[in-house]
């Protein structure tokens, strides 16, 4: 019976490590630079503003090197044209605050986050007035003028 163990132990070890992990490339030469580099360096998340009309998400890249509460406020802020200061909080959906830099370095690729922002007059005007396609005509007679 030992010659059997003999037998597995003279196997050339690349049979063995093809069939280990099916995902990982037989030789790490075949690997494509974009797949190891690129991946590694930046941290794509999905975020938008909180709003009752609007649930589309943009999609922004943070430097891994650089991960930190205010560098994503900061750049999810510039990407989605408010101030740093309008945000009252920082939310992963679909229900975790996010208040610190240690729960900034455990997010992970294309996770959605929310932006919360504080309730004053000029947002409170902004966010609730109705676009134009949703106001109603106050003049029926110019409602039904054609032109």
């Amino acid at each position: 019976m030992a010659e059997p163990q003999q037998d597995m132990r003279e196997k050339p070890a690349g049979e063995y490590k093809q069939g280990s992990n099916p995902q990982l490339p037989a030789d790490p030469g075949d690997a494509k630079p974009e797949d190891t580099c690129v991946g590694d360096l930046e941290l794509v998340l999905k975020v938008r503003i909180q709003s009752p009309r609007e649930n589309d998400f943009i999609e922004v890249e943070l430097n891994r090197g650089e991960l930190s509460y205010q560098n994503l406020l900061k750049v999810s802020c510039c990407e989605l044209g408010i101030e740093p200061e309008q945000v009252k909080t920082i939310r992963k959906l679909p229900n975790t605050l996010l208040r610190k830099d240690k729960d900034i370095l455990r997010l992970r690729d294309f996770q959605e986050i929310e932006l919360i922002l504080m309730k004053n007059r000029s947002s409170e005007l902004v966010e609730y007035t109705p676009s134009l396609t949703e106001k109603p005509c106050s003049n029926s007679n110019a409602a039904k003028l054609t032109y």
